[in-house]
């Protein structure tokens, strides 16, 4: 199970960084504690019959 963690400012991926996370679309910096990485689930989808 991957999950990312998504820029605040222009929801791109951004590094791994384990105290500090940076975009390298918009150049941000984004402390580990400021960031909401929490594991949530997708919602099923019910196929077409």
């Amino acid at each position: 199970m991957k999950t990312s963690t998504l820029c605040p400012r222009c929801d791109h991926e951004l590094d791994e960084g384990p105290i500090v996370y940076r975009c390298a679309n918009c150049c941000r910096a984004v402390y580990a504690a400021d960031v909401e990485n929490e594991y949530i689930p997708r919602q099923r989808v019910a196929a077409a019959a």
